[in-house]
């Protein structure tokens, strides 16, 4: 038979999507529990190995007017990919001549990379994060490099691609790695003067924006000033901290679709 107990950690459920107070049969999960796992597994798989749409996000970013550049890393497939992250920071040469090519005359200071990483159904919350971030950042005074899309890309694939352009700093919103109930995880990671080699510990990461988790406007007004701190004070990483508090009531998303 197979009845869960009832647990008085139930409550608990209520706060989080985390697995918790599942409850037992015997010694066991409840079938319910086990199920719902094994859905959640499948989800995740799916996530890593679904196609980003980038001709959709093309059209809702051009239909604002956004100029948008194509990129691919030096990975030939999705299999390769997973196997091999060394090649998913690499730009693949074809990408750098067109992106050498599309250098603009003045140096822009930021450089906005879309990534499909590990999940690329998290590239659902790139137009409402976009649709706050761009109004702030160019009414702040900031120039932007056009916006690429990179496909089998890593986080480190923005550096290559800001040196190209010439930026002085390169955001990369990109899928995470989906966890058991967060298949849809966008994360932002932001490097002040990107070289080759970066290491990670020059990076200030946002992560977990979704809607179930960071709200796409909290994650824009958190990264307009991690990004505005770095370009004033000429670094990132853990030297800079986020110190932006909560958003105003007007800093609001203007929906790009």
């Amino acid at each position: 038979m197979d009845k869960p107990m009832s647990s008085p950690w139930d409550v608990l459920k209520t706060f989080t999507d985390a697995r918790v107070a599942q409850g037992r049969v015997g010694t066991s999960l409840p079938t319910r529990e086990l199920l719902a796992f094994t859905q959640a597994h499948a989800a995740a798989r799916d996530a890593v190995h679904e196609a980003a749409d980038f001709a959709g996000l093309r059209a809702v970013l051009e239909g604002m007017g956004e100029e948008v550049l194509d990129v691919r890393s030096r990975v030939p497939d999705r299999a390769t990919y997973l196997r091999r992250p060394d090649l998913g920071r690499a730009l693949h040469p074809e990408s750098r001549a067109a992106l050498e090519g599309q250098r603009p005359p003045v140096a822009p200071d930021i450089a906005i990379v879309l990534a499909d990483g590990l999940s690329a159904g998290a590239l659902a919350q790139v137009p409402d994060v976009l649709g706050a971030l761009l109004p702030a950042l160019r009414g702040a005074g900031f120039t932007l490099a056009p916006l690429i899309l990179a496909s089998q890309a890593r986080v480190a694939l923005g550096d290559p691609v800001a040196l190209a352009l010439g930026a002085r700093l390169v955001l990369v919103l990109i899928g995470e790695r989906p966890g058991l109930s967060s298949p849809d995880s966008l994360g932002a990671y932001l490097t002040h003067d990107p070289q080759p080699l970066t290491p990670d510990s020059a990076r200030n990461c946002v992560s977990n924006i979704r809607p179930a988790g960071l709200e796409a406007r909290v994650a824009a007004w958190r990264l307009f000033h991690l990004i505005s701190g770095a370009l004033r004070r000429g670094l990132s990483g853990v030297a800079l901290k986020d110190e932006s508090g909560e958003p105003p009531p007007d800093f609001a998303p203007s929906a790009l679709r």
